[in-house]
């Protein structure tokens, strides 16, 4: 259904008080008093006034604010029926207030309900409560005409303009709301994905360490099948208790490196390699810090493809080149093969199937596959 301009009442936000300074409550509260003591000054300045039409007029000044209260509910509610018989009581008393002689408040109070029609009330039906109250002040006016024409536009163009400032107001506490809405949903993603990214690290991070206890774990298995000496077995027992060890120092290390606590990624690949003989790391480029996902990319995709050398190339030489390219960073670990090692069937982690999964989420790509000598692994990660 269209929306129709001249049924449509102002927003609730354009009626209500959220969003208003506290400079203009407070100018709108004196509006309000200055007008009650003028119905007041002019009730009581009328020589014919006795005490009991003093009473009368107090009494009069108080339902009308008691009437004008209960319509700026009932136009906050929306609730058309009510409005207009209770705006229709308050141009009846200004009726009764201009037949007993009281033409001052009788004009204050038809100045008042034609502003406050426009300003709250769909136009289908406060033009004409406008109309009524504006054409009874111009009927009761002593001003000449000039003077008089000039006042009802006035009010008119007071109303409307109020009207027009209000729902300006009210435009911008819902948009303001959704704002606040969208920067809620916007933390609630952020949070959700960091969450997610926290998973991630933390399952890379075990999968590889149970990777690498797992080797040794199957090895000290088919020593001990074998009848082999005690000592080797004792070796690879203690090597899975310190890959153990490693990796909760690789879980603490990855909670920081979340927070953006990282070793320089050179030191990391160097520390990774000096336990492995036969293995280098080469840095090219121009050296820079990288964005925690990506730097932990490379120190991931490195540590997987050190174990699948171990597992599948047992005493390889290993060569790690590090570029820092322009735009992308470059990790290649290559070997130079070697013999299957006993571990070969055994589980891998999460494989080159999850490197690659990983170079996708940043936007990069991993390469892995057998050349002339033994076997390569290329990421490539935009930074």
């Amino acid at each position: 259904m269209k929306d129709n301009a001249w049924t449509r009442w102002p927003s609730r936000e354009a009626l209500g008080r959220a969003g208003i300074s506290r400079p203009r409550r407070m100018l709108a509260w004196a509006v309000r008093v200055l007008v009650i003591a003028l119905l007041l000054w002019s009730a009581f300045s009328q020589k014919h006034v006795g005490i009991w039409g003093a009473l009368a007029a107090a009494a009069g000044v108080v339902l009308i604010a008691l009437l004008s209260w209960a319509f700026f509910r009932t136009t906050y509610q929306h609730r058309l029926v009510p409005s207009m018989v209770l705006i229709g009581l308050i141009l009846g008393i200004a009726v009764a207030a201009q037949a007993t002689g009281f033409r001052g408040p009788a004009l204050v109070i038809w100045c008042g309900c034609g502003i406050a029609a426009l300003e709250r009330m769909p136009l289908g039906a406060a033009l004409p409560v406008t109309s009524v109250a504006l054409a009874s002040y111009s009927a009761f006016n002593n001003d000449v005409w000039l003077t008089t024409a000039a006042t009802v536009a006035g009010m008119a163009l007071a109303g409307y303009v109020l009207r027009l400032d209000a729902e300006a107001r009210g435009s911008a506490q819902r948009l303001l709301a959704q704002e606040r809405a969208a920067r809620a949903a916007e933390a609630e993603s952020a949070a959700l994905a960091e969450r997610a990214r926290i998973a991630r690290e933390i399952h890379d991070v075990l999968a590889h360490s149970l990777s690498a206890q797992l080797v040794h774990l199957e090895a000290a298995r088919l020593l001990i099948e074998r009848g082999a000496d005690r000592e080797k077995i004792l070796e690879r027992v203690v090597a899975a208790r310190g890959m153990a060890r490693d990796g909760l120092a690789e879980t603490r290390q990855a909670l920081s490196a979340l927070r953006g606590e990282l070793t320089p990624l050179e030191d990391f690949l160097t520390e990774l390699v000096s336990g492995a003989d036969g293995a280098e790391v080469t840095v090219t480029g121009e050296r820079r810090p990288l964005p925690a996902e990506a730097s932990q990319a490379v120190r991931r995709v490195a540590q997987e493809a050190l174990t699948n050398v171990r597992k599948h190339a047992h005493g390889a030489k290993v060569h790690l080149r590090l570029d820092y390219g322009p735009h992308e960073v470059t990790l290649g670990v290559r070997d130079s093969g070697g013999r299957p090692g006993e571990l070969t069937g055994s589980g891998g982690g999460y494989g080159l199937l999850g490197m690659r999964e990983r170079a996708e989420l940043l936007g990069g790509s991993l390469d892995a596959g057998p050349d002339e000598e033994g076997f390569v692994v290329t990421l490539k990660v935009p930074v």
